[in-house]
């Protein structure tokens, strides 16, 4: 007998790995050629993802808690940025932008957001300057009743995150610790699902006998010891599953590796993301003069009633009142952002940045010369994946439903880090008798695979390739657990192999 085999409790209830016996021969057959045959399979995945992946998952839980958080704590610490009073009306915005570049005149204005609501400021976005990251830009924030300078803070990101929540979300995505660091964050997502798919199957296949929803869906707080840590993590495991499975696709999307092979499928299937073009007419290209940035202190007046700016040779520009009036008749309403062309042979883009329900994506291209729109891209042409992508991402992030989105965050944080306790708990609870205190919560049998049959297992190996090409990290852990294993199991064969002696 092995050792794994002594180590296994007979008869013991609350052990998971506990072979189902009950029933006729006939049944158990049956039971054997189906789900039987899987689970331990099953189990010992999830058991080696639970001990070797979990400390990866509760590093994003931990951080990815603190993440949900930050867009609520963001408008109380810049609150003196974001807000103003609320004044009679607002400036040209291409007076605020004067205002916000003779306050800052370093680098170079890259983008405008008008302040989307009364009682918000207006951000002027600067790019290139020294000091500021190269990803990152720096928000002006401009009073637009009164053109007075409320400060000046990094930005980053699509939904114009700040400083607080644009760290916490380096500490999420990557432990700042750039690219290197985004494989801790990958590798969680790329076994998330699988985690958590595989403890749902385990904990229904485990209460197969008793057809109470209760007996699924609420912890037995009648159970002690393992039994009852077993309870808790199998009941707020199934509640959680859904949410966990939803984050790991999502945040699968944009990682490094998985995100790259996602993209590229799309694209091949004709979904990628539209973009608007911002080529404008070639005979408004390649004049000599300005560099097309209206507002910078070095440029000529953007005033639209002069038409043509000073400087003879210098293109026409309608300046970016005119353009954001030709959005508005287009239908993008706030929030907006207003791209600057970023040289003469460019337009204008003005995008919708709402990143809530319902989305406002629409974005289109204006000529700065003729103040005509030349290409538009509308949300709702959109094709269905580049939508779900969006979706996603806004959902993973909090934004999508706003304060109830980012709630529903956090208690999935808070979810995952008490099933990762409660796993470790329950690992720590498996010791063997003798010698509990030097001992670890023991592992499962080896050599599941083989009780599999091959009508099963030969597909099951070709998904188990397919989905390990299209998400990398897992594919790659997946093969170190059963190197690890394979080593494990022959080292254990050879320590029970007797000596043999030669004459």
């Amino acid at each position: 007998m092995s050792t794994e085999q002594r180590l296994a409790p007979s008869g013991a209830p609350d052990s998971p790995d506990t072979p189902d016996t009950i029933g006729s021969g006939e049944e158990r057959a049956v039971r054997h050629a189906g789900w039987a045959a899987l689970r331990p399979l099953v189990l010992r995945l999830h058991f080696y993802a639970g001990v070797l992946i979990a400390p990866f998952l509760l590093v994003a839980a931990v951080t990815g808690l603190l993440y949900a958080g930050s867009f609520q704590a963001e408008k109380v610490v810049y609150a003196h940025e974001l807000s103003v009073p609320v004044g009679k009306a607002e400036r040209p915005l291409s007076q605020q932008v004067a205002d916000a570049r003779k306050a800052h005149p370093e680098g170079k204005l890259a983008a405008v957001r008008p302040a989307p609501r009364p009682g918000d400021t207006t951000r002027v976005l600067l790019s290139d300057v020294p000091g500021v990251s190269a990803d990152h830009q720096l928000a002006v924030f401009v009073d637009p009743y009164t053109g007075n300078i409320r400060g000046a803070l990094e930005t980053y990101g699509s939904t114009g995150a700040l400083p607080l929540r644009t760290w916490l979300d380096a500490l999420h995505r990557d432990l700042h610790m750039g690219e290197t660091g985004r494989l801790y964050s990958e590798l969680a997502a790329s076994w998330l699902w699988v985690v958590a798919g595989g403890g749902v199957a385990l904990w229904i296949g485990r209460q197969r006998g008793n057809r109470r929803l209760r007996a699924l869906a609420l912890p037995d707080r009648t159970a002690t010891g393992r039994r009852r840590t077993l309870s808790w993590h199998g009941a707020v495991g199934l509640w959680a599953a859904l949410g966990l499975v939803a984050l790991s696709a999502t945040g699968l999307t944009w990682s490094a590796y998985a995100g790259a092979n996602i993209g590229e499928l799309r694209e091949s299937l004709g979904q990628a993301t539209p973009t608007v073009s911002t080529a404008v007419a070639e005979q408004h290209a390649g004049h000599d003069g300005s560099s097309g940035m209206p507002g910078m202190p070095d440029m000529p007046s953007m005033d639209e009633s002069k038409g043509n700016r000073s400087g003879g040779s210098a293109p026409a520009d309608v300046g970016i009142d005119k353009v954001l009036r030709t959005a508005r008749a287009q239908g993008l309403t706030n929030p907006v952002e207003i791209g600057l062309p970023t040289d003469q042979g460019t337009a204008y883009v003005v995008k919708q940045v709402q990143r809530s329900w319902p989305e406002k994506q629409d974005a289109l291209a204006v000529d700065p010369a003729t103040g005509k729109v030349t290409d538009v891209s509308r949300f709702a042409d959109y094709p269905v994946l580049a939508k779900l992508t969006r979706y996603g991402i806004d959902l993973h992030t909090g934004t999508l439903f706003g304060l109830a989105n980012q709630i529903a965050l956090a208690a999935l944080a808070l979810a995952l880090i008490f099933l990762i306790l409660w796993g470790y708990r329950m690992w720590w609870q498996r010791r063997p008798t003798r010698d509990r205190a030097l001992s670890f919560g023991r592992p499962l049998p080896r050599g599941a695979w083989r009780q599999v049959p091959l009508p099963v297992l030969i597909p099951l190996v070709a998904a188990v390739g397919v989905v390990g090409w299209l998400v990398p990290l897992l594919g790659i852990s997946l093969v170190a657990f059963l190197a690890v294993d394979i080593t494990l199991g022959a080292l254990s064969r050879r320590r029970r192999v007797p000596a043999t002696t030669v004459d």
